[in-house]
């Protein structure tokens, strides 16, 4: 049974990410629910004045990462 997941509140969406993080389309199916919920205007702007945020972030991940390797 797939619940219905527009009609579940904020709090209920997370808990079922919880309990289905192993399961890809059920876990994707709600964190699109929740995502589409966001405010614009409550986001928060990149702390530094990069040119290219998302490559660059991108970038000190993976570098990040290939340190723990």
């Amino acid at each position: 049974m797939t619940p219905n997941l527009p009609q579940m509140s904020n709090a209920e969406l997370k808990q079922y990410l919880s309990e289905h993080r192993n399961d890809e389309e059920a876990f994707r199916a709600a964190l699109e629910v929740l995502m589409s919920r966001r405010n614009p205007a409550n986001l928060q702007p990149y702390p530094f004045d990069l040119a290219n945020p998302e490559s660059e972030v991108e970038a000190i991940l993976r570098e990040k990462l290939h340190q723990n390797e």
